[in-house]
């Protein structure tokens, strides 16, 4: 099944790896985003799989060792992390499977106990990740009010401005009634 280059977006459907025939699937070059499915494993018949040029984050996972007729896998370009998981098939394929990501382990380089993961994509901590958010929602809050605010509480207090703002959308409201009936008058005739 190949699907490459479709504008695919969102994370891969869990309900994939039911495929268990499948042969070949290519989701290369979307927009796809979230982890690689945990039971990618089930596929057990697969013997290509590429998932590069997309967004995905998180590590490999373990249930992947079990694809034992894989003899294609491109995960390259993506925002993985971590240790590759062990198997003979995995630990066969060349080191361009896996570049653009920050992975480890055969057949790549052994890994840090120092590694540092990357603050690109999400690192699984979902509690950090809702921090920006939520003081985001509270500074646009509060921007919504003290605008308000400034607009209509003179507005509610001092006579002479509500007066003067309401004759000026008054004024505004005519030149664009006047407008509109100049533009028909000319358009119609």
């Amino acid at each position: 099944m190949d699907l490459s280059k479709n504008n695919l977006s969102g994370e891969i459907p869990k309900g994939l790896t039911t495929l268990v025939e499948l042969r070949s699937l290519n989701l290369s070059g979307n927009h796809l985003t979230g982890r690689i499915p945990e039971h990618i494993g089930d596929m057990g018949l697969l013997e290509s799989l590429d998932f590069s040029l997309n967004q995905l984050w998180g590590e490999i996972p373990s249930s992947m060792s079990s694809l034992t007729f894989l003899s294609h896998l491109n995960l390259s370009y993506n925002n993985l992390i971590g240790r590759i998981p062990l198997s003979t098939q995995l630990q066969s394929l060349d080191n361009s499977s896996f570049v653009g990501n920050n992975l480890c382990g055969p057949p790549l380089a052994n890994c840090d106990s120092n590694m540092i993961k990357p603050k690109v994509g999400h690192s699984g901590n979902e509690e950090e990740e809702g921090i920006p958010e939520v003081w985001f929602f509270a500074i646009l809050a509060l921007g919504f009010v003290v605008g308000f605010w400034a607009v209509v509480g003179p507005l509610l207090f001092k006579m002479s401005w509500r007066i003067a703002y309401f004759q000026f959308l008054d004024g505004i409201g005519y030149e664009l009634f006047n407008f509109y009936f100049k533009c028909r008058s000319m358009f119609c005739n």
